[in-house]
């Protein structure tokens, strides 16, 4: 296992920083890495590795979630009003509508099943959006709407949204049939989640005005408590309908709004922490690819990834129906919510560890996506934003 997480380690960080050279994200080269080792190819990493590869994701993605909700400011959210409510749901809504549509013509899976594949290319990617969107913050670009905000809080809450959609589809898929109590588990499980998310932020805020503590043992209670969320909605979520991810989501922007000082140093550890925890990520969903799979399947899912981006562009598009934003603006957020990375790797082989028929062809269109609109958006984003915001 030590000689696998050091290759893991030390070649997804120079095909990282190689990426980098080359002006495209680090994630490319991380997942190449991932392909190469992994036991569709060189084989070279450890079965141990590989088992508890979705708990590692997992880990990744609660790291990426509880620092945008620590960055988020719920006073730009309630500036930007009715569009910031609107940009959690609506794109992701139409995406995966457009996907349960297109997806049987293309890729000859069922209805359910183009549901389940749209549940999971669906969401926007925080490991490309949340540096861009600080990154602008700093800059002060696109403050006089809250652009940044809007976007960073959109994509954070979008990611939750859609993991909630994707654990519904999963489980429907599965059992073969539809059950209309699953649908009404979706808002339970999203408020359930908020509320304890907001209780222990608060709690915590509290206690860390009560008491002096250091930011590192901060930030250890605070990972501690998002993994036991995490284990809980794992254990009694079939019982009680629970999102983990919307309540450390939930219980990083209450920690913003109680102790904003706190947060900001928390976030920046968490960033540190993120290095580590994005290279694992990535390399692991690389070392599920089978390349041979990924070549068949190759053209159909292309032309899929591109025709849903359209609609997502126009669910975009339709969040600001009747606002006063600038068309630059609008234009800008359409390009911002292209970037699909992390979700898609935390996600997109749970289909095929769960044993489904389309497991294959959900990591593959997952893989694919990240590859195609990760540095398609991170590129655009780059290029625009000087141009597009004030």
């Amino acid at each position: 296992m030590l000689f696998s997480l050091a290759l893991i380690f030390l070649l997804g960080f120079l095909a990282g920083e190689l990426c980098k050279k080359l002006h495209l994200p680090a994630l490319i080269g991380m997942l190449a890495v991932g392909i190469a080792i992994g036991p569709h190819a060189l084989g070279l990493i450890d079965g141990s590795v590989l088992d508890i590869s979705a708990q590692l994701r997992k880990i990744a993605l609660v790291i990426i979630l509880m620092r945008a909700g620590l960055s988020l400011n719920l006073a730009d959210l309630k500036r930007v009003g009715r569009p910031a409510v609107l940009m959690c749901f609506v794109p992701a809504c139409i995406e995966m509508f457009a996907t349960a549509l297109l997806a049987p013509l293309l890729l000859g899976i069922s209805f359910t099943e183009a549901l389940l594949l749209g549940s999971v290319i669906a969401a926007v990617s925080p490991a490309v959006i949340v540096p861009k969107m600080l990154k602008l913050m700093e800059e002060g670009r696109g403050q006089t709407n809250s652009i940044p905000q809007l976007i960073l809080a959109g994509a954070s809450l979008d990611d939750v949204f859609v993991i909630v959609m994707f654990s519904v589809f999963s489980s429907l898929v599965q059992s073969g049939n539809f059950n209309a109590l699953d649908l009404a588990r979706i808002p339970l499980s999203i408020i359930l989640g908020a509320a304890a998310g907001a209780i222990i932020g608060y709690l915590l805020g509290k206690l860390m005005k009560l008491i002096h503590i250091r930011d590192t043992a901060k930030l250890l209670i605070l990972v501690s408590i998002s993994f036991l969320l995490c284990a809980a909605e794992d254990s009694f979520g079939m019982i009680v309908p629970f999102s983990s991810l919307v309540a450390v989501t939930v219980s990083g922007i209450t920690i913003k709004k109680v102790r904003p000082e706190a947060s900001q140093r928390l976030s920046g550890k968490l960033g540190k922490i993120w290095v580590a925890a994005e290279i694992m990520l990535f390399v692991l969903v690389g070392a599920a690819v089978d390349i041979s799979y990924a070549a068949n399947a190759g053209a159909a899912a292309v032309a899929l990834i591109f025709a849903v981006l359209i609609f997502r562009a126009l669910g975009v598009l339709l969040c600001f129906v009747k606002t006063k934003l600038p068309i630059k603006q609008r234009l800008f957020c359409c390009i911002a919510y292209l970037p699909k990375a992390t979700v898609q790797a935390a996600i997109g082989g749970v289909p095929l560890a769960m044993g489904l028929a389309c497991g294959n062809t959900v990591l593959t269109v997952a893989v694919l996506s990240i590859i195609i609109t990760a540095p398609l958006g991170a590129f655009l984003i780059d290029i625009t934003y000087k141009k597009l915001l004030d």
